[in-house]
């Protein structure tokens, strides 16, 4: 039976029916979360590619410390040293902590036969005998941590001098160095013993890494007073000068009133860089690598790089 010619005109073509759009294409066309984040991920690489950092004129020797473990030292330091590499710096990592995870962060061999810290602190081996290339970046040292580190506390007690040992090697390889070093970071233990003692005595700044979390301001007034003892009696340049939040998660009210109490407290030591949460940033040791070659475009490495730029432009404490 035929349908009335008015019927059939009523009914469109199946050509003239549109396609409904994909559901990728629906998230970057609307203002959604996904769309929202990736251009601001794509705006600070951009940033990033743009700004070439300035050198400092003489090197700037960091002690990267915080009493509390868990906070992100080593992460901290491995990437900072990577992020200012990458940027054509020259660094150098000194691996304190006798759990040596920086050194595997950044690639070295620290077997226990490994010429060490330990050899330059303990034996008064040079510096430039334990130093090691980093395959990371052509222009990133380390010297590396093994186990005999984790005896060095005691034998350092009975030294001349104990306090002073890395500092005198340190400043022996920078002076004797054919090429200057533009940052040197040192790896702290999560402890205030000879060690750490040693790095405070060796640098001229100080950076703590503090965690956006609960308890994170916890036992900062003890650290910030022995930094003060150390001013006081030992090194006279020694300084706070930088204080990076780290593992922070913008979506938890908690993680918001931490940064800013942390902000209220030290209003011009805090970076306005953040360190997020991150998987990536988690992985990369797994793999011998930091962040910023293990994925240098994602959340965390950006981040990093961020941080890195913020340091280098803010330059030493007068």
């Amino acid at each position: 039976m035929e349908h009335p010619e008015g019927n059939i005109a009523e009914v469109p073509p199946i050509a003239a029916q549109q396609p409904r759009p994909s559901a990728t294409k629906r998230a970057f066309d609307e203002e959604t979360p996904l769309a929202r984040e990736i251009a601001d991920l794509t705006r600070r690489r951009q940033q990033l590619a743009a700004d070439a950092l300035p050198m400092p004129k003489s090197t700037r020797i960091f002690t990267v410390a915080n009493q509390k473990g868990g906070v992100g030292k080593t992460t901290t330091t491995v990437n900072l040293a990577a992020a200012l590499a990458r940027a054509g710096a020259r660094v150098l990592v000194i691996d304190l902590d006798p759990q040596g995870n920086a050194s595997t962060a950044l690639g070295v061999e620290h077997r226990s036969e490994t010429v060490s810290v330990y050899d330059v602190i303990i034996n008064d081996v040079p510096v430039a005998e334990a130093i090691q290339k980093s395959p990371e970046f052509a222009a990133l040292y380390c010297v590396p941590a093994t186990i005999h580190l984790a005896g060095a506390e005691i034998e350092l007690v009975s030294l001349v001098a104990r306090e002073q040992r890395l500092r005198r090697a340190l400043d022996t390889f920078l002076d004797e160095s054919p090429e200057p070093f533009h940052f040197v970071f040192i790896d702290c233990p999560p402890s205030l013993g000879l060690l750490t003692i040693n790095a405070f005595v060796a640098a001229r700044e100080v950076l703590i890494p503090i965690q956006c979390e609960y308890y994170a301001l916890e036992g900062l007034s003890q650290l910030l007073k022995n930094i003060e003892l150390i001013e006081k009696h030992l090194n006279p340049t020694l300084s706070v000068s930088t204080i990076l939040l780290t593992m922070y998660d913008g979506r938890t009210n908690l993680a918001n009133q931490v940064a800013q109490d942390v902000r209220d407290h030290f209003p011009s030591e805090v970076l306005n860089a953040v360190i997020p949460r991150s998987v990536r940033i988690s992985e990369a040791p797994s793999y011998g690598q930091t962040v910023i070659s293990y994925d240098t475009n994602s959340p965390g490495s950006i981040s990093y790089l961020e941080a890195a730029a913020e340091i280098a432009r803010r330059g030493a404490p007068a």
